[in-house]
Order: C-alpha cells, then structure tokens, then sequence
C-alpha cells in the first residue's frame, strides 16, 4: 500500500516541479518589444469572367454525391 501512495506523490511533485521549472525560465528572459511593420497598400484590380460564374451556378445547384 506504501508504494502506491509513493509513486502517486511521486508522481505529483515531478510534475510541480516540472511547471515550476518552466515558468521560472519563461520569467528568467525579457520579452522582445515586437516591431510592426505597416506593409505598402496593395490594390487589387480584377474583372470576373462570365463563364467562371455561370460554372459556380451551376456547379452550387448540382445535387451532390458522395
């Protein structure tokens, strides 16, 4: 029966242990300051094209099969 209490609290410090270990080192280093970049305004110039369109009709009304 000892060793079945043992190995549960075993098991439940190494664990403790584990996530106190990791949060100090997330703690131990400072953060960069993070550095935004504003990207040049794109402008997007496009025609659609009747058959494209007529495909997607027809293509949404088509009964499925799978």
């Amino acid at each position: 029966m000892f060793d079945r209490i043992f190995s549960a609290a075993l098991a439940f410090v190494v664990l403790a242990a584990g996530t106190l270990a990791v949060g100090t080192a997330m703690l131990e280093h400072p953060q960069p300051e993070l550095q935004v970049q504003q990207m040049p305004r794109v402008e997007v110039i496009g025609k659609r094209l009747e058959a494209s369109l007529a495909h997607a009709e027809q293509a949404s009304a088509a009964p499925r099969v799978d």
